[in-house]
Parts: structure tokens; sequence; C-alpha cells
């Protein structure tokens, strides 16, 4: 097994163990978005308490990546998403984050 299909696996069991419901294909399209960062420790997760961590989600991921507006709407689809991983998880893993953001905002087919 690669590292790759390792990360995808381990990102998989966390939502299982979470009882979030998936797609095994999206999240891996999710996951190799990603790039290399998931082999990164510091940046392979997303602080739920830090708000410049969650600006950055928002920036990045939900403004840039999947071009979405500006508004409130997505600072509550970001705390929604960490509510339902749980606030007190210390590992958010960006990979899971990022996809329940994108079925979130019906964003799937950007991955396609």
């Amino acid at each position: 097994m690669s590292k790759f299909d390792e990360k995808v696996a381990q990102y998989s069991k966390f939502m299982d163990d979470k009882g979030l419901k998936y797609d095994s294909d999206l999240l891996k399209a999710v996951t190799k978005g990603l790039g290399p960062s998931i082999y990164k420790k510091d940046a392979e997760t997303v602080s739920g308490s830090d708000a410049k961590e969650l600006l950055t989600v928002k920036n990045n991921f939900l403004i840039k990546k999947l071009g979405l507006a500006d508004g409130p709407k997505l600072d509550e689809a970001i705390n929604k998403v960490v509510e339902a991983i749980g606030k007190s998880e210390r590992n958010k893993y960006r990979a899971v984050v990022y996809y329940m953001l994108a079925v979130e905002f019906g964003k799937e087919s950007i991955y396609n």
C-alpha cells in the first residue's frame, strides 16, 4: 500500500469512527488535491479553535478553490463541520474538513 493509500485509509477510518457518512472516491480526490501537505503533521490537520487557521480554510479553500462568495454562511459551515467532527477532537484532518465542506456546499463536481 502506498503512503497516499495509507493516508486515505486513515481518513476513512477516522470518518467511520466518528459515524460520518462519506463517498470514498470523493474523499480520495479531496486528499489527492491537498498534495504533499498530507504528509506534514502540522499541515495535515486544522485547528478548530485557531481563528487564523479557520480564516485560511475559508479563504484558500471555500473562496479560492470552491469559488464561493464570502459571507456568514461560510463561517457557519466551518463551525458546523468542526462541531460534527467534535470540538475536543485534536486531529481534525484537513482532508476530512475539506471533504465535508465540499459536500456541505454541493461542490463535489470540482473533484470530478
